[in-house]
């Protein structure tokens, strides 16, 4: 009788202990803020807000910067917006409704199962009447210079409207091949656009219907990213190889050249002014807008990762006064130009806080000389800043460890937060911790860096959680991400916590933050996983942890970190003691011979590694209890792969659990979607993990 009293005292107590204090839905209820940008011309700025899987657009203007919504879309229909841009008068708001623009196919999603194919659809809000226009089916509009005209592009070819919507779009050109990368000179007659053909790309002018395209240094190259002068008698753009060439070592690393080259647009001569040093963290920038490359004024703007850091370096136009904008052991992103093409701001992970190395923080930097300015300090995180048409204000999203991304204008010392009337009110803040920066190292000596959330009242001997990103290019913050897909799992790792889980997030080498060798490691992915050493060594980190129970540890991941998870659950099952693979990549094995061409010389040992890089290889060593989840329009990792993985484990009579989402993509682009994969994933982690 006193064994049975205690054991009803003891539950009680535990389920007191780990009461749930807030739902994944309310915690996920944040009006996520995405495509943050400004007017050309004076200070209005404008964003896209999914909340609840609600999409609207909403605008500030100066003085007070009010949100205010001027779209009334009601359904969580799976429709993103995207393309947000403003016209220089001011007038008009043009966007993109549809798709999936993190995935391959940028084309129509119907993740809420419509009877009705929806499109992907060019539209334009007047901003004096609130009237809506669709201009057309296509993507990626881009509106001229004098606010009449916007061009987009359908199927590869490149379509013309009036604004106003008072014509039906019509194509502007034809021209072989896949054109975009479209851009109106300074003066609104001409427009430059890439014409890619495959394996080599041109860079066109489009001056009018009646004047042939003016093919501009054609060569066997690929020519990329131009960017107009400010008088428009010249561009600017990257040269790099055509594809082709000798069949190559698989696992050997080799530097990939790239060039800048300048062109007159009037004599259609032109010479390469930069070329890439030959060495292999000069290869061509694996990051956010590549080169970035940018035509300011009496500078030409790039960004290169030479040093072993991705920063911004300027030169004059002829090449000669090459210089680093922004030295330093530091990653730069989310780069924008001023109209005014003086000035530079981008987020950066360095600041005045020691452990900013996993946080953001937003610069100002001269076009022309190494003086940065820091523009946002503290414990939160700021990216994608945008400077407004008038030169005077600098915006950006920001959060914090507590707090879900809003937009913010940035005022001397401190941000001013726009839109947090629009947090619903039952959002769990308070119940939020802090994730304290931890870093340890790898059974190679890799160091490893993440984030540690910590319950606020610590239990004896209770479990714990491994969480692994995607990507695998990106890092995980002291703080709420900027990025939508891993703003859920941020959300989903602080439900665990509360639960009563400890999680650590880990970032893991080929990730971004921590400099080239990091981001660009040897032997990973399918020629060694390489990272796969950080994941476990998170592991047993853990496991070395107080209060942790080593026999209780988890695993959950999504895409790359999906991959991951399956290779800890296959090497490792007895230190990761359940898993969830969410849309993962379980099969590495590829046919390493391109043809037509002689395999290449390490082929075999290239397919040997491949096959030891992949989970399913692990099959007979793979007992830890398994959730298997994915969408089936995913356009990043291939259904198949977690049809494969299941049917494995059922010709192993392995038991295992799945959830299968009918119709949505990688990113979950319905709100409920997203709700229920966060919902099975906990319920699955705590099931497994806190059944006693």
């Amino acid at each position: 009788m006193k064994s049975l009293l205690f054991a009803i005292l003891f539950l009680s107590l535990s389920s007191c202990i780990f009461a749930q204090s807030f739902s994944i839905q309310s915690a996920l209820s944040y009006p996520f803020p995405t495509q943050l940008v400004a007017a050309p011309s004076g200070s209005t700025i404008a964003w896209a807000a999914n909340e609840q899987g609600k999409r609207n657009i909403y605008i500030a203007e100066a003085p007070k910067y009010e949100a205010v919504k001027v779209t009334g879309y009601n359904e969580d229909d799976g429709q993103e917006l995207t393309s947000l841009s403003i016209s220089t008068d001011g007038n008009w708001i043009v966007f993109v409704r549809g798709g999936d623009h993190g995935g391959r196919d940028g084309g129509p999603v119907n993740a809420a199962s419509a009877t009705v194919a929806p499109k992907m659809q060019v539209l334009a809000l007047n901003l004096k009447d609130r009237n809506m226009k669709v201009l057309g089916e296509g993507d990626h509009p881009l509106i001229s210079p004098d606010s009449k005209t916007v061009i987009f592009d359908n199927a590869g070819q490149i379509k013309s409207v009036p604004l106003d919507g008072s014509a039906t779009a019509s194509s502007l050109f034809y021209a072989k091949g896949t054109n975009g990368s479209y851009k109106w000179s300074p003066d609104g007659k001409k427009i430059v656009f890439v014409g890619n053909r495959t394996d080599h790309s041109y860079i066109g002018i489009f001056a009018d219907q009646k004047t042939p395209i003016q093919w501009l240094l054609p060569s066997f190259s690929r020519d990329v990213t131009p960017s107009w002068s400010p008088d428009g008698t010249e561009i600017a753009f990257v040269r790099l190889p055509g594809l082709g060439s000798e069949t190559d070592s698989i696992l050997g690393r080799k530097h990939q050249p790239w060039a800048i080259w300048k062109v007159n647009v009037n004599t259609g001569k032109g010479k390469q002014i930069y070329k890439a040093p030959e060495t292999i963290r000069a290869s061509f920038p694996l990051m956010e807008g590549g080169a970035n490359l940018m035509w300011a004024n009496e500078r030409i703007v790039f960004t290169s990762y030479q040093d072993g850091w991705p920063h911004l370096y300027s030169m004059n136009t002829d090449g000669s006064d090459q210089k680093i904008l922004t030295p330093g052991n530091f990653t730069v992103e989310n780069i924008k130009l001023s109209n005014d093409k003086k000035t530079l701001v981008f987020a950066a992970n360095t600041g005045k806080e020691k452990d900013d190395l996993d946080r953001r923080h937003i610069y100002r930097v001269p076009v022309n000389q190494a003086n940065m300015e820091l523009l946002s300090t503290g414990k939160g995180i700021e990216a994608y800043p945008v400077i407004s048409g008038d030169n005077k204000n600098v915006f950006c999203l920001s959060s914090t460890a507590q707090r879900p991304l809003l937009p913010a204008q940035i005022n001397p010392g401190k941000l001013k937060l726009i839109g947090e009337e629009l947090i619903p009110k039952d959002f769990p803040l308070n119940a939020m911790v802090t994730p304290a920066h931890v870093r340890f190292k790898a059974a190679d000596g890799n160091t490893v860096y993440g984030q540690l959330f910590s319950p606020k009242k610590i239990v004896k001997n209770h479990p714990a959680i491994v969480y692994v990103h995607g990507g695998p290019q990106r890092q995980m913050f002291l703080g709420w991400s900027p990025m939508d897909y891993y703003s859920i799992d941020y959300a989903l790792n602080q439900y665990l916590v509360n639960m009563g889980f400890t999680v650590l997030s880990v970032n893991y080498r080929l990730g971004l933050g921590y400099g080239y060798d990091f981001h660009k490691p040897l032997k990973a992915g399918a020629q060694g996983a390489s990272e796969y050493q950080d994941i476990k060594a998170a592991g047993e980190w853990l496991a070395k942890q107080p209060n942790i129970n080593p026999d209780k540890i988890g695993i959950y991941g999504g895409s790359y970190g999906g991959y991951l998870t399956a290779l800890a659950l296959g090497k490792d099952s007895k230190l990761f003691a359940a898993g969830v693979d969410i849309h993962g990549v379980n099969d590495r094995f590829s046919s390493n011979a391109a043809a037509g061409k002689a395999p290449a010389p390490d082929a075999d040992l290239a397919e040997k590694i491949s096959v030891e890089s992949s989970p399913v290889t692990y099959i007979s060593t793979w007992t830890s209890p398994t959730l298997i989840i994915h969408a089936d329009d995913d356009r990043n990792v291939a259904f198949s792969q977690s049809v494969d993985l299941a049917r494995r484990f059922e010709d192993k009579n392995f038991e295992f659990e799945s959830l299968v989402i009918p119709d949505d993509t990688h990113h979950w682009m319905k709100f409920s979607n997203g709700v229920k994969v966060s919902e099975a994933t906990a319920e699955f982690l705590k099931r497994k993990l806190m059944k006693d």
